[in-house]
């Protein structure tokens, strides 16, 4: 029975949250989340031309459970769906919990593992939002689990995990470094070859299952199965001849690397774009330290052989990650996994001979469960997560479209971003986008091609150049992109607006071919000039 009570109060948490925290609207949402989940839905990759940037070419497959509900349910029920979901991460740290700790994972211990796990900054800030960050967390937790329960080498509990990872990772290929994380742990199994072996095959199984389609798409369509990304090594025509690679949270040396649990602790955040504040992974070093350091003292092994295989799983994940991304949303994983870590280390430390003569036996699971329960109080006092904005769900985002933009249309986005309006604009529309620098259009490629067939073919709603009313300095709407297929907006027709949904507006203006502007000017001078 306290299962399902664990997994149905670890699904209404989620869901609570969602409903008070308010409707997700983050931007990766307004730019390719929503647009990944309808072009997967109505077969639109073949039509339109990237709608969310370069962005579009990531695996659509992990958004479409997302944009299914949000377009599927009333407001505020796909939130609350949406919440829930993200909740059974819970569960699943209620479940290591109890496999790391043993007869010592008491209820106040696992409450605090709960507790220290569900106000993770960034794994609180995306309950309820399309981010695949902590949806694709419920696998690895998962897998990591079947690892550590993996006391008997039973190969097909490891190959269970691998299809776990590896779907992961198919899904989201920044879980890579879990993955090879969960594989260098197997190195402390009885049997590693044979359990890597297993693991590997499921891992195998599991990338290709649900990455593998889009992979062969990619590599059909653009000659990359990664496309646009690694293009140094697959060097395909439509994309640039550089790798394509967020270096903006990398730390700049390895003292700033190893400063990066601290700043976090203290509220600096080189690796986010918005602020928060987390003593995790500060704390998780801090007690590290001191459990190795009472071991050294006693002369005695504090750790056992499954919590060195966990710890091995959790750095060399931690260490990857810096190395490849050091983007903090991408390490959701290990933030959730630092609950049962710290308690594991809590635990370890005070059965340290010096510090278990403190207590009397009686009265030492006691003890434990008092300093378990108040650091994670004060870990959840002291974490901020951080806001990827939200709306309230008494306003929901449903903009409604004017007369002249009923038709079906081809529609030309100048700015970033918009591929959330895709699913909005009538049936049958075009929609291709012409300001993303990261990718331009390559001239005479698959893409452009695409484009100059599609203005070829006109629609009965004409063309419509999108873009925001109001723009940064460095975000302005690129309207000399239109130049490129001889077009510019016309001056003689009124532009439209659509609701935008953080305030801002949308404009959707009437676009005319050069060509014709010009004769048309022409033609008025001649008859101003007969007159």
């Amino acid at each position: 029975m306290a299962i399902p009570l664990v997994i149905a109060g670890s699904a209404l948490a989620g869901a609570l949250y969602s409903y008070v925290a308010g409707e997700d609207i983050n931007w990766d949402w307004q730019n390719y989340h929503d647009y990944a989940g309808f072009a997967l839905s109505q077969g639109r990759f073949d039509i339109d031309v990237m709608p969310g940037g370069f962005q579009s070419f990531l695996n659509p497959l992990i958004y479409l459970l997302p944009y299914a509900l949000r377009h599927g349910l009333d407001a505020p029920w796909w939130g609350v769906a949406l919440g829930a979901l993200h909740g059974l991460n819970l569960a699943l740290i209620t479940w290591i919990t109890r496999v790391m700790l043993g007869a010592q994972a008491r209820p106040p211990v696992l409450v605090a593992a709960v507790l220290i796990a569900a106000c993770g900054p960034m794994s609180l800030s995306e309950v309820g939002t399309s981010f695949a960050d902590i949806l694709t967390a419920i696998p690895i937790l998962a897998g990591i689990g079947l690892i550590l329960t993996d006391r008997e080498q039973d190969g097909r509990r490891l190959l269970l995990a691998g299809l776990l990872i590896g779907a992961a990772t198919g899904l989201k290929l920044t879980n890579a470094t879990f993955l090879i994380g969960a594989g260098v742990c197997l190195l402390l199994a009885a049997r590693p070859l044979a359990a890597m072996l297993s693991f590997g095959a499921g891992s195998v199984a599991g990338v290709l299952a649900a990455g593998g389609a889009w992979a062969f798409k990619m590599w059909r369509d653009f000659g990359s199965p990664l496309f646009p990304f690694y293009n140094t090594i697959f060097h395909s025509p439509e994309a640039p001849p550089a790798s394509i690679v967020d270096t903006r949270f990398m730390p700049q040396s390895l003292a700033d690397a190893l400063a990066y649990p601290f700043y976090w602790l203290v509220g600096l955040h080189p690796s986010s774009e918005w602020a928060f504040r987390d003593p995790r992974f500060a704390l998780v070093i801090v007690l590290l330290l001191a459990t190795i350091a009472a071991g050294v003292w006693c002369r005695r092994e504090l750790l056992q052989l499954r919590d060195r295989q966990f710890l091995i799983f959790f750095w060399v994940s931690y260490v990857l990650w810096m190395l490849a991304f050091s983007i903090q949303r991408y390490l959701i994983p290990l933030e959730l996994l630092s609950a049962p870590l710290i308690l594991l280390l809590i635990t370890r430390l005070m059965a340290a001979p010096q510090l278990s003569r403190s207590f009397d036996v009686s009265a030492r699971p006691r003890a434990q469960h008092v300093v378990a329960v108040i650091i994670a109080l004060a870990i959840v006092l002291w974490s901020r997560p951080t806001d990827w904005t939200r709306r309230p769900w008494s306003d929901p985002y449903r903009p409604q479209l004017a007369a002249a933009l009923q038709s079906p249309a081809t529609f030309l986005l100048l700015q970033k971003p918009l591929g959330h309006v895709v699913s909005r604009l009538p049936a049958g529309s075009r929609i291709y986008q012409l300001s993303e620098l990261v990718l331009p259009v390559v001239p005479g490629g698959v893409l452009d091609r695409r484009i100059r067939a599609g203005l070829a073919d006109p629609l009965p709603g004409g063309i419509w150049a999108l873009y925001f009313s109001k723009s940064s300095a460095d975000n302005p709407p690129r309207l000399e992109a239109l130049e490129s297929y001889d077009l510019k907006i016309d001056p003689s027709r009124a532009c439209e607006r659509i609701a935008g949904v953080d305030r801002i507006d949308i404009e959707a203006c009437p676009v005319i071919s050069r060509a014709a502007s010009a004769s048309t000017a022409g033609l008025d001078g001649a008859g101003r000039a007969s007159n």
